[in-house]
């Protein structure tokens, strides 16, 4: 069984989760949809005009017919989202009028259905840019318990003797630019209640870096190392090892002449990058070079699940991002 059909497998005996996709002009999505509803495992709550919907739905064959359909314009509870979505952002000074404006917008009023509880998680992406995801998300859900929200990928590939069975997680690769120490020990963190989460076994982190133990000296070197003290300090159970590169990190054979001292041996499976270029050009080469499945970028640290997605995404993309966000849903809920 592939991985994400075990994700799939294990929410459909949980409560069943209700995930909003606010991007219903876009057929992958609406493809998505119908496949999530076949298969049975979350409620769709599609936003938009329902008529619209149905007619582009039946031009493609797709039956959308069990989803729930919500237009911002006649949204039975629509006043009290604006009211609620004011109150927020009014120290931005916005006027209750801007505020009725804003939720004319489908993944701000989605964030919104999240933040009051008509809703689980919420999918956007295919067509907005991560950057217009990730703002209505930490505008309106927030972080959780860490101050860092942070995103992943999680990276299935065939090279099964590596990481877990093959899966690892990747942090952060689509929303901190260039971390403090502080904030990559918050990314590691979550990345490895995610992997607990997701994979059922216990996270080996490395922190990457193109140094291992010292072997050069920068301040990007530096950076890495004083967050591995850090973290060592603020999480002494979690397993967790750098600066590393990335061989000495996952190949014990390289370890062992590198970092013969590392508590990883060669076997960490929750990879997190220096910066945002490292990652997002990693995860890229593992999935294009190594034919790795990558499924992200996923959020983590928020309160409530709002997950992006790449532009470039396929149905099964989005299929199994909702998986994901259903299970973060049920986390959020335990």
């Amino acid at each position: 069984m592939e991985f994400i059909e075990t994700i799939k497998d294990r929410v459909r005996h949980l409560k069943r989760k209700r995930i909003v996709l606010p991007e219903t002009d876009d057929i992958r999505v609406l493809k998505a949809a119908s496949i999530v509803l076949k298969e049975d495992f979350a409620d769709i709550i599609l936003i938009g005009k329902k008529e619209e919907i149905l007619s582009i739905s039946k031009q493609e064959n797709l039956d959308l017919e069990s989803c729930s359909f919500v237009d911002p314009e006649t949204f039975f509870d629509r006043e009290l989202l604006i009211d609620h979505y004011y109150e927020l952002r009014k120290h931005k000074n916005i006027t209750h009028e801007e505020a009725e404006k804003a939720l004319l917008d489908y993944p701000t009023f989605g964030a919104m259905l999240v933040r009051l509880g008509y809703a689980d998680g919420m999918v956007s992406g295919a067509v907005h840019s991560s950057a217009d995801t990730l703002r209505v998300a930490l505008q309106i859900i927030k972080t959780s318990k860490i101050q860092t929200a942070s995103s992943f990928f999680l990276m299935v590939t065939p090279r099964v003797e590596y990481g877990s069975d093959g899966v690892f997680v990747y942090s952060d690769c689509g929303m901190n630019q260039n971390p403090t120490s502080e904030q990559l020990v918050d990314i590691a963190y979550s990345s490895a209640e995610t992997f607990r989460l997701l994979v059922e076994k216990e996270p080996k982190i490395a922190f990457l870096s193109h140094s291992t133990y010292g072997s050069s000296k920068c301040s990007d070197q530096e950076k890495v190392v004083r967050a591995v003290a850090l973290a060592k300090e603020k999480y002494p159970d979690l397993c967790l090892d750098g600066e590393l590169q990335f061989d000495a990190a996952i190949m014990e054979e390289v370890r062992e002449k590198k970092a013969p001292g590392s508590p990883l041996k060669g076997s960490a499976n929750v990879l997190i990058f220096p910066d945002l270029d490292a990652g997002n050009i990693a995860y890229k080469i593992t999935e294009r070079l190594g034919l790795a499945k990558a499924y992200g970028p996923i959020t983590q640290g928020l309160a409530k699940p709002i997950n992006d997605l790449s532009r470039g995404c396929n149905e099964f993309d989005i299929v199994g991002a909702i998986a994901i966000t259903a299970l973060q849903a049920e986390e959020v809920d335990s």
